[in-house]
């Protein structure tokens, strides 16, 4: 359908958030079992409580708007989903990886979605859709609130990863050098017995 006016394209605009929500949330249903720093899963079970608040205010805000609430595919936030879900496979990261390239996805879709709302407000109070302007308003303050959670917990959070990955790193070093240890016993041994055949 042509968008040839401010309406149309608000409408376009509440239809993107309206998928990305749906789809966030289920990212973060993702994002919670990634995770295992106990703030940072804390505060991800209660931003998928809020961004289910989020997906009734839109269906407020198409309803003050005169309009019945139907999702446009939103191919900015299906990118951020999918290069998380790329990277899981295709690089094979470590857990304590994983959850630090979580953690920027996070980011990631919090600066689009505050993007989004501060675009679609603007476009309400262009055409004067006070109601749509406040409801928009209350999920924008619930993004800020959480990318500001995720900036100033990252740093925390991705020491923690950083010394479980260490961790990880030193038991696999252990296994490496046992595992040459024995493989130069078992050269010295075969040594020995060439040596007592001559």
């Amino acid at each position: 359908m042509a968008v040839n006016d401010m309406h149309e394209l608000l409408k376009h605009d509440l239809g993107d958030l309206y998928f990305a929500e749906k789809h966030i949330l289920k990212a973060l249903k993702k994002m919670e079992k990634e995770v295992s720093d106990p703030t940072v899963r804390e505060r991800i079970v209660l931003h998928q409580d809020e961004t289910e608040q989020q997906i009734d205010v839109l269906e407020r805000v198409f309803e003050s708007i005169g309009e019945r609430a139907k999702a446009q595919k939103c191919p900015g936030i299906l990118g951020i989903i999918e290069e998380h879900d790329e990277f899981k496979k295709e690089e094979e990261p470590s857990k304590p990886i994983l959850e630090a390239f979580a953690l920027g996805s996070g980011l990631r879709v919090e600066h689009y979605e505050i993007a989004a709302y501060r675009g679609a407000i603007a476009l309400a109070k262009s055409l004067g859709h006070r109601e749509a302007v406040e409801l928009l308003g209350r999920n924008l303050e619930q993004e800020v609130a959480m990318e500001k959670f995720l900036v100033s917990n990252a740093a925390a959070a991705l020491r923690n990863v950083q010394s479980m990955n260490d961790e990880m790193e030193e038991r696999g070093g252990g296994r490496t050098s046992r595992a040459g240890n024995r493989g130069g016993g078992a050269r010295k041994r075969a040594s020995s017995r060439r040596k007592a055949s001559a």
